[in-house]
């Protein structure tokens, strides 16, 4: 790991002043005041800092969507080549895809595609450059459809409720290597991983890649679209506040103290290192996460506490909500949540413990060696632009009644208190120690395990997924 100092690259100061800007910050019943332009990207020049912000990868976001004057033509054509349905994790990735977030990708991966992912982690640009891509973005056919499709060179995809989503052009159908591509991400092909059951397991024995064209940008009508910003959107909320750095920090769990200090401190730091404004990206993984995480909505209103009772700040603090489905692959998927961030303008990532991973499925041990993720970041090919910021690890300090980092010089005054702790805490509705989390966002948490009926067994049943 390289040392700290080398992880942290100085952005030139900027011509122009920071002017103090409005809070901008969750309001009452989730209202988020937050003002974006709707224009479509340059093409910037390839330069390491743009206005401020890192470049995206391969020079320029590649948006996927239809020009509103071809809706219609297109809707049209659809009508007249074969389609397909989307599952719901199909969705999210073309959702995924048509913003921008897996840029400079154009749509669902061909074979090439698939296999550099697959072996290299990564994609060789047409000039010979190499951006990051380390989780395969697909899309399984069974034999009926593939037989459907025919000599066919585009398909029309459907969601669920039969309304047109996209069309996939210049299509390449090859065999989908269920085996292969388990063992390559996961590094094992062991029963019950979350994601190889929900979206793998059952799904066709054919992949389809293409050019993707979607018809308007997705929305999921769940009150949270709002928050659903899109990398480009990102990108002037962040020119607009003057941040002269981005440091994100994804989550896929409610925000406890502990989080809250590590996100205050690496602001601090980055002040320290001759940074005017650092603006804090705070990334809530909102695409499929497994039953037993606390569901998107109700992450969200305990987020929304935590900004109500000051725990970070509203003026530096951007709150939006990432599209991507989750996969549970450690250090290979830690690799694709940085690369988004690079695409939304981030050029700092602040990585955890075990960042993406989970328990082995059947053994009784982690699936991934905890300091792997932030092992595997500082040496992945493509992120070399992107300065990785390791945790420090946060505890609770019975002596100060508070989160603060871990002194092993007096380890019998910390106490670790784990995801499942917390979880089993809020269940029996009872309160962790005080300054482990903000009441507002502790309320919430309590009031999601109380919502969940009881099943007749006594045993609350699995809850459903974000």
């Amino acid at each position: 790991m390289a040392s700290m100092a080398t992880l942290f690259m100085q952005t030139p100061n900027p011509t122009h002043s920071f002017p103090k800007y409005p809070k901008s910050h969750f309001g009452s019943g989730l209202k988020f005041s937050i003002s974006v332009s709707k224009k479509s990207s340059k093409n910037y020049p390839k330069a390491r800092i743009f206005n401020g912000l890192i470049e995206p990868d391969g020079g320029k976001l590649v948006e996927l969507f239809v020009k509103e004057s071809q809706r219609d033509v297109k809707k049209k054509e659809a009508l007249t080549i074969p389609r397909i349905k989307l599952s719901r994790i199909d969705l999210q990735w073309v959702h995924v895809l048509s913003e921008g977030w897996a840029s400079p990708l154009r749509g669902f991966m061909r074979e090439s595609e698939l296999l550099q992912t697959l072996h290299f982690a990564s994609l060789k640009l047409e000039d010979g450059s190499v951006v990051n891509m380390s989780v395969p973005i697909v899309l399984a056919i069974d034999d009926a459809q593939k037989q459907q499709i025919g000599e066919s060179d585009k398909i029309a995809l459907f969601d669920s409720d039969d309304n047109l989503v996209a069309i996939l052009s210049k299509i390449e159908i090859y065999k989908h290597h269920k085996e292969e591509r388990i063992a390559r991400t996961w590094g094992t092909t062991a029963s019950g991983l979350p994601y190889v059951e929900e979206a793998i397991s059952h799904t066709g024995n054919w992949l389809i890649g293409g050019d993707l064209e979607v018809i308007e940008p997705i929305k999921y009508s769940d009150g949270l679209d709002r928050f659903r910003l899109s990398p480009a959107e990102l990108r002037e909320e962040f020119t607009k506040r003057g941040a002269d750095a981005v440091f994100a920090f994804q989550l896929r769990n409610p925000v406890h103290n502990g989080h809250a200090l590590l996100m205050t401190d690496t602001r601090r730091r980055l002040l320290e290192m001759g940074y005017k404004n650092p603006v804090l990206l705070l990334h809530p993984l909102g695409g499929y996460t497994k039953a037993d995480d606390v569901p998107l909505d109700w992450r969200m209103r305990q987020h929304e506490k935590v900004l109500e009772d000051g725990v970070l700040d509203p003026e530096t603090t951007v709150v939006s909500i990432f599209p991507s489905p989750m996969h549970y692959a450690g250090p290979t998927e830690v690799q694709w949540h940085a690369k988004a961030r690079i695409n939304a303008g981030a050029n700092f990532y602040i990585v955890g413990r075990d960042p993406a991973g989970m328990s082995h499925p059947v053994e009784k041990r982690d699936l991934y060696d905890a300091d792997h993720g932030k092992k595997v970041l500082s040496m992945a090919p493509g992120l070399e632009r992107l300065n990785i910021l390791p945790f420090k690890v946060a505890a609770y300090d019975k002596t100060q009644s508070k989160m603060v980092f871990f002194d092993p010089s007096r380890p019998q005054d910390f106490v670790f208190i784990s995801g499942t702790k917390m979880r089993t805490l809020a269940k029996n509705k009872e309160n962790p120690p005080d300054g482990f989390m903000c009441p507002g966002g502790w309320k919430v948490l309590v009031e999601y395990y109380d919502s969940l009926v009881p099943s007749g067994n006594g045993r609350l049943p699995e809850a459903v997924p974000a």
